[in-house]
């Protein structure tokens, strides 16, 4: 699966994880994109598209500055199977920093079973 944002970026097969998309930049650092993760980020993108350059921007930085992320929607769980020196990242991790917040409208029922 490709994704637009980032066309730009060279994609490596990866067999051991056939439903994350493996991007590498010029310089050798990599990021896996987890499908999950994507819709998170596409819902970001619905919400708050005057900002979402700037959390694409960060990705990048974030992924530069470690060599080696896997953006995940769960980071106790991620799909993606990678060796140690990988971060694991949420897009919180990426957006809160951001000052991007989602605000939790979802609730739980105010009636008992």
């Amino acid at each position: 699966m490709k994704y637009e944002e980032f066309s730009h970026i060279n994609i490596i097969k990866d067999e051991n994880n056939p439903f994350c998309v493996l991007y590498e930049y010029e310089d050798g650092s990599r990021f896996y994109i987890e499908p999950q993760f994507y819709t998170m980020l596409k819902g970001f993108e619905e919400h708050h598209r005057e900002d979402y350059p700037r959390i694409l921007k960060r990705m990048e930085e974030v992924v530069r500055r470690n060599k080696k992320v896997i953006f995940t929607a769960d980071f106790e769980h991620p799909q993606t199977e990678a060796d140690d020196e990988y971060i694991i990242l949420e897009i919180f991790d990426i957006t809160n920093p951001l000052q991007i917040f989602v605000e939790d409208k979802s609730r739980g029922s105010d009636y008992g079973d």
